[in-house]
């Protein structure tokens, strides 16, 4: 049995449910620092692009984290135990989660994704594959307020978190939506969550600017995605991608610079582009082991396992809540 529900307005096909995005990217282009949400990469050339980036040689993260997964998922099976209710956060096309359920064997799967219809083909190919496994497949946009609605059972909540997506967020706001995870855990819930560690500079730059432009393509086409929410006017042309490490604040940086003085517009705003001015898009925070367990403790996480790969490039942590 699977359901779906539109249970945030990113989700809804409502006209005034894109009037908070255009009100963001509006106070984000305006800001003293231009600067998008990374969120905003993922239409659907955006979502392709992505899935093609992670097929890069440069682009270690996927790879890595899909090893440590095939080498160690017995183990973390038997330290999560199985049943309960497993929530994918930021499912995509549920193919990380899906490796998990011989081993979880949970007795609900609750991906969840900014678009609804993004994963509507995706719950219903895994609900012909599993279908004793009850689906609830939600539209969410994590990075505003969220709770989960009844739907979603409350016993051994496990929250699922691939990717490395939680680098996205500044440390204080990742401690935050840690702690609002720990919150919907209830007493006999935890968390598995992929993590991207500190390594050499190189090695980061690569994966954030490949030689076949891919990453590029990526971080141009956010501007296309917001100029169908904004209205804005943006000319992708004008525009060229930039990466950097910046070591100080342990994170890789993605932004657009304006190739030549501009003005983009939209209704109700503009603002003037001096040539080599930035709009910031992305930030990657990269962590150390002790870090990141400081981090989850911090939250109300504790009993944590993590295992890596030999490099020590990517770690898997999975903490129960206590």
């Amino acid at each position: 049995m699977s359901s779906l529900y539109p249970v945030s307005d990113a989700a809804s096909p409502h006209p005034d449910s894109q009037q908070p995005l255009r009100a963001e990217l509006a106070a984000g282009l305006l800001a003293a620092t231009a600067h998008t949400a990374p969120k905003y990469f993922y239409d659907a050339v955006g979502s392709l692009l992505f899935e093609a980036i992670c097929q890069l040689p440069e682009y270690y993260p996927t790879r890595t984290e899909a090893a440590i997964f095939s080498r160690h998922l017995a183990e973390m099976a038997q330290a999560i135990g199985p049943g309960g209710t497993l929530i994918d956060l930021g499912a995509g096309n549920c193919a990380k989660a899906a490796l998990l359920f011989p081993h979880l064997h949970p007795e609900q799967y609750v991906p969840i994704d900014i678009s609804l219809e993004h994963l509507r083909s995706a719950v219903q190919h895994l609900q012909q594959r599993f279908p004793h496994i009850e689906m609830t497949a939600l539209g969410l946009d994590l990075s505003l307020p969220w709770r989960l609605p009844s739907e979603v059972r409350s016993d051994q909540r496990l929250f699922f978190y691939p990717g490395s997506s939680i680098g996205n967020f500044h440390p204080d706001q990742a401690a935050l939506f840690l702690r609002q995870l720990r919150a919907a855990c209830g007493k006999d819930g935890g968390i598995l969550i992929g993590v991207d560690l500190l390594k050499d500079r190189q090695l980061l730059h690569a994966a954030y600017d490949d030689g076949l432009g891919l990453t590029a393509a990526f971080n141009l086409n956010l501007l296309r995605h917001v100029n169908r929410v904004l209205g804005s006017d943006f000319e992708v042309g004008q525009w060229q991608h930039q990466a950097c490490f910046n070591a100080d604040l342990s994170r890789v940086e993605m932004h657009l610079a304006a190739r030549s003085d501009l003005v983009v517009s939209w209704s109700g705003g503009r603002r003037n582009f001096a040539r080599g001015e930035r709009i910031h898009t992305e930030n990657s925070y990269k962590y150390t082991v002790a870090r990141f367990l400081e981090l989850l403790e911090m939250a109300g996480f504790g009993r944590a396992a993590y295992w890596s790969d030999p490099q020590d490039w990517y770690a898997v942590f999975y903490a129960k809540a206590i």
